[in-house]
């Protein structure tokens, strides 16, 4: 990125400040020192004039990371911002952020009449694992998808042809997502994989669902005696079932629009109520205090 070495490392630093585990302890105990000890490093010559508050100091941040080190969190924020409140839509929908299959995580997975997972490679990862990470994705969600920058675009376009590549684009004011090639859809669906991503309450629910009743169990024999029953459900009927269960899941979505733009994949992340957003907000908008 042509950055000399202490503007790379002020980078680098910026982009831990959007972890949830340090705004969980700043919601717990008012805990300022992971954006205190950033400030104190690199920026008290601005305290005072243009950033006063908590919040000012994060949206700078935020616009600095935007310009100059797009990391994971940006990639996550632009894509709620530009794509799963404009193209995607929230109505019927369940996002969720950070999904295992095997051994890989989904960056995000979204459940509405379809699922799909979406794996971010930005200019700062490598594509070492992208191929195992897709053949997982692939055991259970009907569409998967690359968000990469539009420089890598050619790169990932000749990956996998099934699998669709969002572009992350730079322009004059802001970043923007493109939709540049639609995955393939994907008609099987693993009953294996499925019991391991799926809760007890879900898989006993989709059992339940398709046969009508459960069967007599007990702890013991609960996950094989439903194990069994869930590879005899025909795959198009296990993947309705599945998607209807992921789609039952408790999560925020539907609350993911009133947050903050530069909060919103913090807010999803951390599954935040009401209550706890107000509250976030409330602590972030108190004056710098050093």
């Amino acid at each position: 990125m042509g950055k000399n070495n202490d503007e790379l490392n002020r980078m680098r630093s910026y982009s831990s400040i959007f972890s949830s585990t340090y705004f969980k302890r700043l919601l717990k105990n008012n805990d300022y020192s992971f954006i205190n000890d950033k400030i104190v490093h690199y920026d008290k010559n601005v305290v005072g004039k243009r950033i006063n508050t908590y919040n000012d100091y994060i949206r700078f941040v935020y616009g600095e990371l935007r310009k100059n080190y797009r990391n994971e969190y940006v990639y996550k924020n632009t894509f709620i911002n530009e794509l799963v409140l404009n193209k995607y839509g929230l109505s019927d929908t369940n996002v969720i952020n950070e999904f295992r299959v095997g051994n890989s995580v989904a960056d995000i997975v979204m459940f509405n009449g379809t699922s799909k997972a979406f794996e971010i490679k930005t200019e700062l990862d490598s594509n070492k694992r992208l191929r195992g990470q897709l053949s997982d994705y692939r055991k259970i969600f009907k569409e998967s998808y690359i968000i990469t920058h539009e420089n890598l675009a050619e790169k990932y376009l000749k990956e996998d042809d099934s699998v669709g590549v969002i572009v992350l684009r730079q322009t004059q004011r802001a970043l923007k997502m493109i939709e540049i090639r639609k995955a393939k859809i994907n008609n099987k669906i693993c009953p294996n994989t499925v019991m391991q991503v799926v809760r007890t309450n879900e898989y006993k629910n989709i059992v339940k669902e398709y046969f009508g009743v459960l069967p007599e169990m007990n702890s013991f024999n609960m996950f094989s005696i439903c194990e069994e029953m869930i590879e005899r459900i025909p795959q198009k009927d296990l993947d309705k079932l599945f998607i209807s269960e992921l789609k039952k899941r408790k999560t925020n979505t539907s609350r993911i629009k009133i947050y903050q733009k530069e909060l919103k994949q913090l807010g999803l992340a951390m599954n935040l109520n009401d209550v706890k957003y107000s509250k976030l907000l409330e602590v972030l908008n108190e004056p710098i205090k050093l």
